[in-house]
């Protein structure tokens, strides 16, 4: 079996990029809860005071009819 010139062999190599792996893994599950609770939340944006939206236009009606079986 060859060795690489810098002494890293393939096997070296894999076990230390699944250490790595492992490793951010358990950092990412013990985030504690109050770095989460601190995330800002998003807020929804106020609803259109005269209703607005959604609407069933003469386009909308047509979507649904071609949309039949």
């Amino acid at each position: 079996m060859s060795q690489s010139p810098n002494g890293l062999s393939r096997r070296t190599l894999f076990a230390g990029a699944g250490t790595v792996g492992a490793l951010a893994a358990v950092a990412s599950l013990s985030t504690p809860s109050e770095v989460i609770s601190q995330v800002p939340q998003a807020e929804l944006p106020p609803a259109p005071e005269k209703g607005g939206g959604y609407s069933l236009s003469e386009h909308v009606k047509r979507y649904y009819r071609s949309t039949r079986v």
